[in-house]
């Protein structure tokens, strides 16, 4: 029995009960009869209760990351990848044979993965609703794709554009826009981002990274004007396939 015993994963979070990972990893294990992995949820109110978890789960292997933490677990981190690096954030977490603690970003590549089969040639440029630690994944995906982007936060800095900003010449050079904030996820699924969602038409690409629920306000809005959408399940799905390939490597 001792070869089988534990070989556990997991997801650092916070508020992370309606989590997807859980679920799809519990269920892979089961399915390929891989006895001995289990995935738990690690739910902590603050980032500085980590190095407990570490400390008191030796027969942890690898984790994914959430909200918020994907950009302040770095300094509890030994190493980095290169992509990670140059990201800021990260989505991953192993345990090398040396028994350090590396982080990496598979973010960018879900979201690479499920964002490049809508794409037309007249899809050039980009809005990222939102500046936290997902939009990095999501920029360093468009720069890999050639597609511009603009970040859009609350306030207005060097480089991001505030949403009052958005108006119809927006839309107009802006063929994809991105939701990368929390805005709309469970339980608060009446929020919307507050954009002028009546310039969205049909050569638009409205693209939510929640996928709970199914269909946020974001795009029944967007797709009441015609715009082409996409949730977030795919990209969690080529994410989680990529963690788990860095895992067992």
């Amino acid at each position: 029995m001792l070869d089988t015993i534990r070989k556990r994963f997991g997801l650092l979070g916070r508020n992370i009960g309606y989590s997807f990972s859980k679920g799809y990893f519990t269920e892979k294990f089961n399915n390929e009869k891989l006895e001995g992995c289990t995935y738990e949820n690690f739910d902590i109110p603050e980032i500085t209760a980590f190095p407990e978890i570490i400390k008191n789960t030796p027969d942890l292997k690898g984790m994914n990351v959430t909200i918020p933490y994907k950009e302040v677990v770095i300094p509890y981190l030994d190493k980095l990848s290169k992509k990670a690096t140059e990201i800021g954030a990260v989505n991953t977490l192993k345990f090398t044979k040396k028994g350090k603690l590396k982080g990496y970003n598979t973010d960018y590549y879900g979201f690479m993965k499920s964002l490049e089969p809508l794409l037309q040639p007249h899809h050039k440029k980009a809005l990222i609703l939102g500046t936290g630690g997902a939009s990095k994944g999501v920029a360093y995906a468009l720069k890999e794709l050639g597609i511009l982007y603009t970040f859009v936060s609350r306030e207005a800095k060097e480089g991001i554009i505030d949403y009052d900003s958005i108006n119809a010449t927006t839309f107009d050079n802006y063929q994809i826009i991105i939701n990368s904030s929390p805005v709309g996820t469970s339980p608060n699924t009446d929020a919307f981002p507050l954009i002028p969602y009546e310039y969205f038409t049909e050569k638009h690409i409205a693209y939510d990274l929640i996928y709970n629920p199914a269909e946020t306000q974001f795009l029944k809005k967007a797709k009441a004007r015609g715009a082409q959408t996409k949730n977030g399940q795919d990209m969690l799905v080529f994410q989680a396939d990529k963690a788990w390939k860095i895992w067992n490597r």
